[in-house]
């Protein structure tokens, strides 16, 4: 998690919303991202789907079975739909996204009865340096 704090820390520098996100396989990370939406022009360009085009680049394959996605914040309905289509094994996050959040806040997506694939997740993890990270960049812009 604290690699993905880098990488929130590298949207902040960009003037992005800070979330960052690394992928995690067979122990090695194979992927990072940070926002970057709106930089790139692209809505898409998430931390988490940064980070999934980069691991799936490397390992060559769009499947990434087993693997473990560490993001900072509580992931979209975008993002967890890409993370059960390349096979994500769990998800771990830091804070809560009440009004986005489709792990536990807004929905829980990826235990929709019909899914061919079931996300494991973790929550809370360095919860407070997450938060705060995003806390902080929103009081600036207020």
């Amino acid at each position: 998690m604290r690699l993905a704090l880098d990488e929130a820390r590298k949207a902040l520098d960009a003037g992005e919303v800070p979330v960052g996100a690394v992928l995690v396989l067979d122990g090695t990370v194979v992927g990072t991202g940070f926002n970057q939406p709106i930089s790139a022009s692209d809505p898409t360009a998430h931390a988490e789907i940064l980070a999934l085009r980069a691991a799936a680049s490397r390992a060559g394959n769009y499947r990434l079975t087993g693997s473990t996605v560490y993001v900072t914040i509580e992931p979209c309905l975008m993002c967890v739909g890409a993370m059960v289509h390349a096979r994500v094994g769990t998800v771990v996050f830091g804070a809560t996204e009440p009004k986005a959040g489709a792990l536990v806040s807004m929905t829980r997506a990826h235990e929709l009865p019909n899914l061919n694939h079931q996300l494991q997740i973790e929550a809370g993890v360095l919860e407070e340096e997450c938060r705060a990270l995003m806390q902080g960049f929103f009081q600036t812009r207020r």
